[in-house]
């Protein structure tokens, strides 16, 4: 057990069990504390940008709040805190090997007094946890005119580091960004630094000065505008003059805008191959008017990017030059069709014409989407449209419509599924009505693993010897033979609830 002058008693036996089970920062909140949605977001916020603060501090950063049940004392209360986010630095080594998140911290004065004084607390001695000799800092974390948690900062201190000024560079920008945090300037909405390719502090950092000169570029940052083309020293120079020196004088005012906007600004600088992406972070706690700018070289990214597109535009034209031949079959087919006596090769000419038609939507739905994906509805309603007017004959016409989404379809199974779509639907307009109109419903139902789809009519039914796997018919053979061999589903036909015939698919996603 330990004391109130300055140690921790943590507690997770009674609290981990169902407070991890709950899952994300947000119901952790709701279940332990009275915190508002704005309250909530603005933690959140938090959240998705410390890795910042982690990273310049060589520290651990836990996000703890007061349990509700603390909170109910009163002013006196706040004994109890709730570590509910928790994030390692990736600049040094972690004070903590276990996961601290669902830790209730009990009687740890730096905390409450960050808490109930709305300031930076900081512990004289460190404490030593695992044998690990770690100094907290608690940051009052303010929303507004409140302080709604604590962050705590572990400095593992077993590593000893020879002081240097890199080291001083990112302490010193860490220490204005917890002043923000207790000022309620930090963090920024809107912030990109959840995007995968985002600078970290290890890409690359500079601190600019209020008059925009570099007052401090790590080795990386360095390395970044060498290979950019610099060849001096960018540390004591007016970033605008080094950007004016590379002939990209239209990219600096952005990195201004971020001490303007009160919020970080993005930019990408290009010479030749070479892609450095810059994000200047505004540092303005009290009377300080600093820029941070992390600094990363993402050429390689851009190229691997770059062909990635290249990629994809190919396999569109492919796709789209596979329509054209696939069209250009269905053309030949029906001149085919038309100088054709007799009327059983017509009709078998004209089905091939409709199947080729068929896959070549698909094709050509594919040629215009990025990705190997299509939205299968559009696909599925055109078949249907096609099929009815070529079966239209005078008055008689068969109406159609779809029940559900089909969503997004892989191309290896959207083409076959375009086929069989296209013979179930040919097969209800051909034998479910006799010389009269109908309608035909096609009801689609998507879970997570499975594609169910029933084409239902209302016309004369299935015969009384109907049997699937000894029909003679060429287009339900076709049916059988993909969905059972290439989509690996199954196919069932039956009678309708009241009249008609239903033909039931059910087709694996994965």
């Amino acid at each position: 057990m330990r004391d109130m002058r300055g140690r921790a008693i943590v507690q997770k036996a009674c609290w981990s069990g169902s407070l991890r089970a709950v899952g994300t920062l947000a119901d952790m909140l709701r279940a332990s504390t009275d915190l508002s949605d704005d309250d909530i977001d603005h933690l959140h916020a938090l959240v998705a940008d410390w890795a910042l603060l982690a990273d310049l501090s060589f520290a651990d950063l836990l996000l703890l709040v007061p349990t509700r049940a603390s909170t109910a004392r009163g002013a006196n209360g706040g004994t109890e805190f709730l570590v509910v986010a928790q994030v390692r630095p990736t600049t040094g080594p972690t004070a903590y090997h276990n996961d601290e998140v669902g830790s209730v911290v009990i009687n740890r004065w730096v905390v409450r007094n960050a808490w109930l004084e709305h300031r930076i607390a900081r512990e004289g001695e460190p404490e030593w946890d695992g044998g690990v000799p770690v100094r907290t800092e608690a940051i009052p974390v303010r929303h507004g005119e409140r302080v709604i948690a604590v962050l705590a900062r572990d400095t593992n201190l077993a590593a000893t580091r020879t002081p240097s000024a890199l080291e001083s560079a990112y302490l010193q920008a860490a220490n204005n960004l917890a002043l923000m945090i207790a000022e309620g300037l930090f963090p920024f909405r809107g912030s990109s630094a959840e995007l995968p390719e985002a600078p970290r502090v290890g890409d690359g950092m500079m601190r600019l000065d209020s008059a925009g000169r570099v007052i401090f570029a790590s080795p990386n940052a360095l390395s970044a505008y060498r290979r950019l083309g610099y060849t001096g020293n960018v540390t004591g120079e007016d970033l605008r003059s080094v950007h004016r020196a590379l002939n990209l004088p239209a990219t600096t005012p952005a990195v201004w805008h971020a001490i303007g906007r009160r919020r970080p600004v993005e930019v990408e600088l290009s010479v030749g191959s070479t892609v450095v992406l810059l994000r200047a972070i505004p540092l303005f706690p009290g009377q300080t008017r600093e820029v941070l700018v992390l600094v990363r070289d993402v050429s390689e990214l851009r190229r691997r990017e770059a062909q990635l597109l290249s990629k994809d535009a190919t396999i569109r034209e492919i796709h789209h030059r596979v329509k054209n031949n696939l069209q250009t079959v269905a053309a030949l087919l029906r001149l085919q069709m038309r100088r054709t006596k007799v009327e059983e090769a017509k009709e078998a000419l004209g089905e091939s014409v409709r199947r080729v038609t068929s896959i070549a939507l698909v094709h050509e739905t594919l040629s215009q989407t990025l990705g190997e994906s299509v939205p299968f509805d559009e696909i599925a309603d055109q078949i249907s449209s096609v099929t009815v007017d070529l079966a239209a004959t005078g008055s008689h016409r068969a109406t159609t419509r779809r029940i559900g989404s089909f969503g997004m379809l892989p191309g290896p199974l959207a083409t076959p599924l375009a086929l069989v779509l296209s013979e179930l639907l040919q097969n209800a307009v051909e034998h479910a009505f006799d010389r009269s109109s109908g309608s035909i419903e096609v009801r689609v139902r998507r879970t997570a693993d499975r594609l169910d789809v029933v084409v239902a009519d209302d016309g004369a039914g299935l015969p009384e010897d109907f049997q699937l796997e000894h029909s003679p018919r060429l287009g339900l053979q076709i049916v059988r033979q993909l969905v059972l061999g290439e989509m690996q589903g199954t196919i069932r036909l039956q009678a309708g609830a009241e009249r008609g015939t239903e033909a039931l698919l059910s087709i694996p996603l994965s």
